[in-house]
Formats: structure tokens, sequence, C-alpha cells
């Protein structure tokens, strides 16, 4: 039986940059990623993105600038934890990135990804993202650097898919 967790994962983008944030401590640390974390009780998973963000980068961005782009689950050989993350994507923001206990800000040009300082899933689904795809991810992983297993799904749109998971 696996306990699910809701985590949120937003990306700051232009037309030619990403934003990531070399993770400092904590699960994932010393890999590059997008921001996020947990969502807390009776949050609203954009609410709890959009802190995550202003908490661990220093961004401040409106809930309704914030575009849902990923539904990724990840589970881990012999862990009862199920991942559910809702990934985020955003060009319009207010600050300068600043550097906090949790994260270290970096703006990288799309062909500049530090891929292989980064989760190994990253590789899989990043390309649809920087296209504009809207998609559905599950990822099986053995430890923390082995993908066992991983589907991918093309969207149509993000609400069809949740309506379909009712």
């Amino acid at each position: 039986m696996l306990f699910k967790k809701v985590y949120t994962l937003i990306f700051v983008r232009t037309e030619n940059q990403i934003l990531l944030g070399l993770k400092k401590r904590g699960f994932g640390v010393n890999k590059w990623n997008g921001f996020g974390g947990k969502v807390e009780q009776n949050e609203l998973i954009v609410d709890g993105a959009a802190r995550e963000l202003k908490e661990e980068c220093c961004l401040d961005v409106k809930t309704s600038d914030l575009k849902n782009i990923a539904h990724l689950e990840f589970t881990f050989e012999g862990e009862p934890l199920l991942m559910d993350v809702r990934v985020f994507s955003t060009n319009i923001f207010e600050g300068t990135p600043a550097e906090t206990e949790e994260m270290s800000p970096k703006w990288f040009n799309y062909e500049d990804i530090p891929f292989n300082d980064m989760w190994p899933d990253d590789r899989v689904w990043f390309p649809y993202m920087l296209k504009g795809k809207l998609i559905y991810g599950r990822f099986h992983y053995k430890g923390l650097d082995t993908i066992l297993d991983y589907k991918i799904q093309e969207l149509e749109s993000m609400e069809a898919f949740y309506a379909d998971k009712k």
C-alpha cells in the first residue's frame, strides 16, 4: 500500500533560459532542480507552489500566472511513498532570484541545462516541457539514481487529465 504525498515544482522560464536551484540540504541535496516542496494542510496546490518559490529563491508570482504543465508520480523500490508532483511553469514574476538556506538559484540557457547534476528523470521529461507539451509521467526508482521503469503520456489538457482521474 502506497502513502501519497502531494508536492509542487515550479520552473521560471524566459524565451531561452530556465531558472534552476542547487539544493543545499535535504532530499535532492547537490542536485539542480526547479523550486517547490510539500503542500501544507488546507493549502491549495497552486498556493503551495507560489509559497515555495518565494521561500526558496525570493521570487513572487501570482497564482493566476502559474501554468500547470505536468503531473509526475515517483515511487522508490521498497518505499511506501508515492510522490505526487504538480509541475508549474511561469515567465511572469517579480523580484530577483536570491540564495536561501535551501537553494542557490542560477539561470541556464536551454542548451546548457546541467542534466548530469539533476534527477535522472529530468532528461526524459524536460524535452516535453521545453517544447510546451503537457504531460503525465510516472517514474519508479531504485535508490536515488536509477530509474527502473517509467511512462510518459502527452496530454491534451491538464483539466481533462484531472477530470478523468475523478
